[in-house]
Parts: structure tokens; sequence; C-alpha cells
């Protein structure tokens, strides 16, 4: 049997992390999930670098993406991510509390996949990261490695 990816959580929030950890186990995503804190430590683990460098050299299945987040941000994590021919195709779900228009515009626009505003209920936070990890880890067929068939 193929070991499954891990899906990185990229956020600064302990309960955020800790609710998102109980969704994830209680809709049985057997993934397993790396956690990091702020932008740069998110780019350093994408990149295997830093305290990353002896990662497994497999990219996430998917990217749980914080908007807020200290010494880089979202967006910015995002546009490094998109703009990288090696990283560009991990999907990445910015997963934030703004419903912002303008947010969701330059998400979409900087290459995001999905936009998740966290919702504040208990029971509605649980079910959205269901779905979430639910699609993205489990449904989803993401694309290879390798390089493009465009070329």
């Amino acid at each position: 049997m193929t070991e499954l990816r891990p899906i990185l959580l990229v956020e600064d929030n302990d309960n955020d992390i800790e609710l998102t950890l109980i969704a994830l186990e209680k809709a049985k995503v057997a993934n397993p999930v790396d956690v990091v804190r702020d932008g740069v430590e998110a780019l350093e683990y994408l990149r295997l670098e830093g305290q990353w460098s002896s990662r497994k050299d497999e990219h996430p299945v998917v990217v749980l993406l914080d908007k807020k987040l200290p010494r880089l941000d979202g967006h910015d994590v995002l546009k490094s991510i998109k703009s990288d021919d090696e990283l560009r195709h991990i999907p990445i779900v910015m997963l934030t509390s703004s419903r912002e228009e303008t947010d969701l515009a330059k998400s979409y626009d900087l290459g995001v996949n999905a936009y998740v505003v966290k919702p504040v209920k208990f029971n509605d936070f649980m079910d959205a990261i269901r779905d979430v990890g639910g699609f993205w880890a489990v449904l989803n067929e993401g694309r290879p490695r390798g390089p493009s068939t465009l070329d």
C-alpha cells in the first residue's frame, strides 16, 4: 500500500490548530498532518530547508493556509508557491477568518484552489474541516510529480 502524503497546516492560532487536528481525526482522514506556524516556515517546509531539510521529499497532498500569519502572510506564501515551478501544482486551500471580498479575489488571482472561511460555531468548523480534508486528502487526484506535459 502507498504511504499517505501529509497535509500541511499553516496556522499560528493554537485553538485553530487543535480544532483542525480534531476535525481531521474525527473525519477519519488518515494522512499525517504537519503543522507550521508562519509563512517563512511554510516555505522552508515545502523547499526542504532549515529544520525541514531532512523531511521526506514529497509534496503535501494539500496545504491548508491561513491568511493572517507572522513573518510572511498567506497571500505572500501563496504567491511564492504558485510562482515556483516545483511547487505550483500543490493544492492550496486558504482557510481563514477573512470574509473580505478583496482577500477572496486576491487569493483566486494568486492561484488558490479553494477559499474557506472558518466558521465561528464549533460544529460548523468541524464540518468544514471534515469536508475540506475529505475532498483534498481522499477524493482529489493530485497532479503527479514530474515535468510539464505542455512542453
